[in-house]
């Protein structure tokens, strides 16, 4: 069975930012001629990446709420300038929206087993993520979701 990773989305207030700033970067990254590939890049390396990359996700929580996920497609740890290890989380560009999950505030990342993982949602499917985003922001500032 795969093992995730959950994250604070930091700065982002609903799914659409995220995917516009997904493709912002990666356009970034095709003008300058660079490798067009999306990495989170995290101080703390997994231990367990061989089971996160079994199939393995990242599931971003945006506004105390796990709302989308990206498949983990590669973990690819260096030493930085400063000498400090890290590692690039390699992640699919495309999100998935899930079903939305409450999470409180953590540092850093944290394991997240499948069976506790929040479920996709279908293209269509009713729920919180069919409202509009400004809806959805609004209702989440108001504690309402």
């Amino acid at each position: 069975m795969a093992l995730n990773l959950l994250k604070l989305c930091v700065g982002v207030s609903a799914v659409e930012e995220l995917q516009a700033w997904i493709d912002y970067r990666l356009d970034e990254k095709r003008r300058s001629g660079v490798e067009a590939i999306q990495a989170h890049t995290t101080r703390m390396i997994p231990n367990r990446m061989d089971e996160l990359l079994d199939g393995g996700s990242l599931y971003w929580v945006i506004k105390g709420n796990v709302q989308a996920r990206q498949h983990l497609a590669d973990i690819r740890p260096f030493v930085d300038a400063n000498g400090i290890k890290r590692c690039d989380l390699v992640l699919e560009p495309k999100l998935i929206l899930t079903q939305w999950q409450p999470r409180r505030a953590f540092q850093g990342w944290r394991y997240l087993k499948a069976e506790d993982a929040p479920g996709d949602l279908g293209a269509g499917e009713n729920g919180v993520n069919a409202l509009p985003p400004e809806l959805r922001v609004e209702l989440s500032n108001l504690g309402l979701l």
